[in-house]
């Protein structure tokens, strides 16, 4: 298993509307890509600050190829749309990782 980490400090004044962005958009919209089986959002506790609260997204997928295909056909359009509609308001960084246990 093949697991796309999204790690996100989202300021807290747009908390609760991205919140359901993410819900309601994003994420849907992410799924529809088909390169996805699962998803699970987490809000991070030990990293909220002042700053902003911060989440943690877990795509999965069942192979590396999926998850390639996905950053070159889908990725770049997506991230733009966050961008466009959050701006500066948010940071993520990502990782990818492999199921061990």
């Amino acid at each position: 298993m093949i697991v796309y980490n999204i790690t996100i400090k989202v300021s807290h004044n747009i908390v609760d509307e991205w919140i359901a962005w993410q819900k309601h958009e994003h994420i849907p919209e992410t799924m529809a890509t088909k390169m996805f089986d699962d998803y699970k959002m987490y809000h991070i506790f030990e990293h909220d600050d002042e700053e902003g609260a911060t989440f943690a997204i877990q795509y999965f997928t069942s192979s590396i190829e999926r998850y390639e295909q996905y950053t070159s056909l889908f990725a770049p359009m997506l991230r733009e749309k966050s961008v466009a509609k959050w701006g500066s308001q948010f940071t993520a960084f990502r990782t990818i990782m492999q199921t061990v246990l």
